[in-house]
């Protein structure tokens, strides 16, 4: 079984993401820019960070610049993953000042969007350190941009959870409920797909040594108290299957390590993309 992944960003995958943002920004012309600045004139532009942070989507940015302008160079002083500190220049841009005007907002957008999950993602894996903890995202990104959201996620030090619905079967309790139980659940999936691998989440309401004599890939605990969940791992620990251990629910910067001394293999955190606040920048002639 593959687990945890690692998403890539594709050439054309990126291409896509920032023609369809360019599209929306722009509608049928800047206006503002097209009336005030000559069509000939030229610019220097400076990105630098305006806080401490890791930056991610390095390409994205010069993706959104060459798209509608290819003559607009950028030219970098940082890297992904890399981490700075405020005031630092990331990189110069070069050409038409229409062009570099006009693509600013959604430049900018991608790149404060993404550093800033893999700031808050770094935060994280700064705080599990020497646990053996791995600290993995979810499926609560912005519809879109999944494969951006779980790039910076890696940036930032973590790993990825499932990107798709279709590389791991994952039952959840209204898959249990649907199913009329777990058993009839976990039995379905192994006859409809022995292909892939298969979580089950367990809510503290499940006893985990009940789940003996099921053929599960790797148990989520989600939402247990911290004061049961050691002896929950250390029951999922015992299981023939031995399954990989996940936990989830409502995980913060506060308890997270707290959580990892508790031993499991993985600890999911939705927030790392559905409320990173974004990293800010700024980009200024």
């Amino acid at each position: 079984m593959k687990f945890p992944f690692q998403v890539k960003l594709g050439k054309r995958m990126v291409a896509t993401v920032v023609s369809r943002a360019l599209r929306e920004d722009i509608g049928e012309g800047d206006i503002t820019t097209l009336a005030t600045v000559d069509g000939r004139a030229r610019a220097d532009a400076a990105l630098r960070l305006k806080d401490d942070g890791v930056v991610a989507g390095l390409t994205v940015l010069e993706a959104a610049f060459a798209s509608f302008d290819p003559r607009t160079k950028v030219s970098w002083n940082a890297r992904d993953g890399g981490r700075y500190r405020r005031g630092y220049r990331l990189a110069s841009i070069r050409g038409k000042a229409r062009s570099i005007l006009t693509c600013e907002r959604v430049a900018l957008n991608f790149i404060q969007h993404l550093s800033g999950i893999a700031t808050l993602t770094h935060r994280f894996v700064r705080e599990v350190e020497g646990t053996g903890a791995r600290i993995i995202d979810t499926r609560k990104t912005i519809p879109g941009l999944r494969y951006l959201d779980k790039y910076a996620v890696l940036m930032g030090g973590g790993f990825n959870h499932r990107p798709r619905l279709s590389e791991l079967a994952m039952i959840k309790d209204n898959h249990i409920k649907a199913a009329g139980g777990i058993r009839q659940a976990v039995k379905r999936v192994k006859k409809a797909r022995a292909d892939v691998g298969v979580e089950l989440e367990v809510g503290p309401d499940i006893d985990p040594a009940g789940l003996r004599g099921l053929d599960i890939d790797i148990v989520m605990l989600d939402n247990w108290p911290l004061a049961r969940l050691k002896r929950a791992i250390s029951a999922v620990r015992e299981l023939p299957s031995r399954p990989l251990v996940e936990v989830s629910g409502n995980v913060r910067l506060e308890n997270v390590r707290r959580i990892a001394m508790c031993g499991p293999d993985f600890i999911s955190i939705g927030m790392l993309t559905h409320s990173a606040p974004a990293l800010d920048m700024s980009l200024d002639f």
